[in-house]
């Protein structure tokens, strides 16, 4: 059978002011609280659900925290304390997928990889895609976002971590805020948002 190759997608040209803009925006808060309650797997393993939940309110969806507190638990029992650092390890865990995988190998272990959740996708849309294709398939939006995580750890783990807050909280679904945005102006869709 013959081997198939992706072809490779190129950084757009405005990809290095879209990163550096994010990050300027974007200061950390929530996560270093989170690091100082549970500093390590054995401590969130042990803690009760309630003071995980509370430790993480303001870092988004209770669920990841339901689900990292339930995989501290099964790391520590089954993996002898041992959490996979790399995305192709952590999918295999149960209930990991694509966006946890990379996640945790981002925020846990500072490794430069992609982390793709809705909001992230959002804002990658409108950024890059938005004049040429309304919905691209899910494939381009990850490997585009691979080519904009910046190569060290902690500059990946803040840029994956901004990107989900802008669209969280600036670049909304419904009501975006257009005109708040660090990187409107390199944005394809910019204001004409924030008239719909």
């Amino acid at each position: 059978m013959a081997r198939t190759s992706t072809p490779r997608v190129r950084k757009p040209a405005r990809a290095q002011v879209f990163t550096r803009k994010l990050l300027a925006w974007w200061a950390p808060e929530y996560y270093p609280r989170f690091l100082e309650r549970f500093p390590d797997l054995e401590t969130l393993a042990r803690a009760r659900p309630r003071a995980v939940r509370e430790a993480w309110d303001g870092l988004g969806y209770y669920a990841r925290a339901s689900n990292l507190h339930a995989l501290a638990r099964v790391v520590r029992n089954d993996l002898d304390g041992t959490l996979p650092d790399h995305p192709d390890e952590l999918i295999k865990l149960p209930g990991i997928g694509p966006y946890t995988a990379g996640a945790v190998a981002s925020f846990a272990y500072e490794k430069p990889v992609a982390a793709v959740d809705t909001n992230v996708a959002r804002v990658i849309r409108r950024v890059f895609f938005a004049s040429r294709i309304s919905h691209p398939p899910s494939r381009q939006i990850w490997e585009l976002t691979r080519t904009l995580v910046p190569k060290t750890g902690k500059r990946a783990w803040k840029f994956n971590q901004a990107i989900m807050e802008l669209g969280a909280l600036v670049c909304k679904a419904r009501a975006p805020h257009c005109g708040e945005c660090p990187v409107q102006p390199i944005c394809k869709t910019g204001r004409r948002l924030g008239r719909r």
